[in-house]
């Protein structure tokens, strides 16, 4: 199967012949001068040693610029040695005495993390992307990457690497090198460096410029899988630890993970506490510097779940301590364990606002060694930030087009039940039931129904919907909804509804009818907001959060809503829906129904010849 030649082309122009798009002040963008930015995720970048190490009882050592994230040979021959590379000091965020680590730079950072035959395909993260931009014919320097040390706090990124100094100068050198404007592509912990960003630059630019330099510099933002109000696998990492499929035990992983500062980062936090906005403060004479005034509205005490569907941590604890609940190794033989079995345990629950404001870490402080660390770090690096508290709601970002992309429908984590597991640290807790968000419901693991307040939608699989939709606030106050299946299609199947009124603060959920075999892609749509700005929220049915960057589908309408953006003839706000036929020669196929090639009139069938 094959498109006709310059099909994919004439395809592009024919939808967007309707619905072309230019500058809301007249002036028309020219597709050449633009650049495209990434901003890859948590552990989406690879890391390179900065040491050499020695690894005894393993062939393999570690050299200056061997891969360390993320090379499975060594990890499986040298964990220790690995290890070594990877951890941080909790409280300073500095590498380990023996071995250093620091993220690679360019495409290649963050393309593939493990490349080979095998691995590489299983560790791909941007790849597909950037292969869609060369079959597009973009130029090499118009796709920019740039990678961080995802196992940094916000703060560190700027202490150490100046990392939001050179993200600046990335903007200005695109700028300079294309004579446009970039387009942001953030993917999940990515939103949250972005956000920062945007904070941090608030200090640097003088404020009558600022707005200036981001409708120079950014023409549109795209937030993919951004965990805005956190996520909760971030809860099982930091509790009994969450292995991302690696061949280590989850203790080791804990370990790990709670070493980072950016551990925390992603913490579920609630939709009703703010901070005070320093950037106000600063350029009215007030120090910026110094802890921030925490405040919650009284809609956080009515029901106490944070704006969650349910309590994020129920943890049993015991309700004395006669010895050290989690011993070491050698003490456990000395321990009067039959003392602990008859003690009767303490159930707290605790809700988004009490993990993001320090009273969880407080209320174990006794029982887990690791609680000490990351209140510290809580307190230091994310409550106390001179730029930002990150552990608070976001509003809608001061760039002109903001598009917000996530994946729902999948069955995803919404709470945890621990309790002690009797074992040693790091193992010392023990996950005894989970929460579910699925289908308008939540269900325990075992499949029970659990009280609380479910959303009608459900998550991308890592994250929930709440926190994935909460840039449904930045829409404007009419919204038009359009339904349509994420297949290429003809159109007959797709529902639109326009100006539905959008209350503020709420969520909007259209009563649309929908066929159970065929996956849809909603897309909400600002009908009226502000001067000068467009907002859009798309919903992949079944998308989920690792590989929502190589869905085909999303690839399809970023190109499509680019091409719009860029057309002379614009009379829409947003490229028309009303039909997706195959742009590429992996989307024709072979119709056995009808035995034809699908979509002749964009596919035709071409038999391989051998050529003596």
């Amino acid at each position: 199967m094959a498109k006709k030649p310059l099909l994919c082309w004439l395809l592009l122009l024919a939808v967007l012949a309707e619905a072309g798009a230019s500058d809301e002040d007249g002036a028309e963008l020219d597709y050449s001068k633009l650049s495209g930015i990434i901003i890859p995720g948590f552990a989406s970048t690879q890391l390179r040693a900065w040491s050499i190490l020695d690894c005894p009882y393993s062939p393999l050592d570690f050299n200056p610029l061997d891969l360390v994230w993320l090379d499975t040979t060594k990890l499986l021959s040298a964990v220790n040695c690995w290890l070594k590379c990877m951890v941080l000091d909790p409280y300073n965020q500095t590498d380990h005495p023996d071995c250093k680590s620091r993220p690679d730079s360019g495409l290649s950072g963050i393309t593939e993390l493990d490349p080979g035959y095998i691995t590489g395909p299983l560790s791909s993260v941007w790849k597909e992307w950037i292969k869609w931009c060369i079959e597009f014919g973009i130029e090499a320097n118009a796709i920019i990457a740039v990678p961080y040390d995802w196992r940094l706090s916000p703060s560190k990124l700027e202490e150490r690497d100046l990392y939001f100094h050179k993200l600046k100068i990335t903007f200005e050198t695109a700028y300079k090198l294309r004579g446009g404007p970039s387009l942001v592509f953030a993917h999940s912990l990515g939103n949250h460096v972005f956000r920062y960003f945007l904070e941090w630059l608030k200090l640097e630019i003088a404020p009558k410029h600022y707005i200036q330099w981001l409708d120079q510099h950014i023409r549109a933002y795209f937030a993919v899988g951004a965990p805005l109000l956190g996520a909760m696998e971030t809860i099982e990492a930091t509790l009994s630890g969450f292995t991302f499929g690696l061949p280590i035990s989850e203790g080791t992983a804990r370990m790990m993970f709670n070493s980072f500062g950016s551990s925390l980062w992603m913490m579920p936090f609630s939709k009703y506490c703010r901070t005070d906005n320093k950037y106000w403060k600063h350029f009215s004479g007030g120090s910026h510097v110094g802890p921030q005034t925490y405040h919650c509205d009284e809609q956080e005490f009515k029901t106490n779940l944070s704006g969650w569907p349910t309590k994020i941590i129920n943890i049993e604890i015991p309700s004395t301590r006669a010895f050290d609940a989690y011993p070491s190794f050698s003490e456990i033989p000395e321990a009067n364990l039959s003392s602990m079995e008859c003690g009767l345990p303490t159930q707290l629950s605790f809700s988004a606002r009490e993990i993001s404001d320090g009273t969880f870490f407080k209320a174990i402080e006794d029982y887990d060694p690791d609680s000490k660390r990351l209140l510290y770090l809580l307190e230091k690096s994310y409550l106390g930030d001179p730029v930002l508290n990150p552990l608070t709601p976001w509003d809608r970002p001061p760039i002109k087009n903001v598009f917000c992309i996530y994946g729902t429908d999948s069955k995803t984590k919404v709470g945890y039940y621990y309790a002690p597991s009797g074992k040693p640290y790091p193992d010392n807790w023990i996950i005894t039931d989970v929460v579910y968000e699925f289908e308008g419901s939540l269900i325990s693991r075992s499949g029970n129904q659990v009280e609380g307040n479910p959303g009608a939608i459900s998550g991308d699989e890592t994250v929930p919907y709440l926190s994935l939709s909460w840039c449904k606030n930045w829409l404007g106050p009419k919204v038009n909804i359009t339904k349509a299946p994420q297949s290429e299609h003809d159109g007959s199947d797709v529902q639109i509804k326009l100006n539905v009124k959008h209350p503020h603060e709420e969520d909007i959920v259209p009563n649309m009818t929908r066929s159970p075999r065929v996956k849809y892609i909603t897309y909400y749509e600002d009908s009226e907001s502000l001067p000068g700005k467009r907002t859009a929220v798309w919903e992949l049915d079944k998308a989920n959060h690792r590989n929502i960057v190589r869905s085909p589908v999303l690839m399809r309408e970023l190109w499509l809503e680019m091409w719009h953006d860029i057309h002379p003839d614009a009379n829409s706000k947003f490229v028309k829906k009303a039909k997706r036929g195959p742009l590429r020669d992996e989307d024709c196929y072979w119709d056995y129904g009808k035995a034809r090639c699908a979509w002749p009139e964009y596919c035709e069938y071409r038999m391989n010849q051998i050529q003596k």
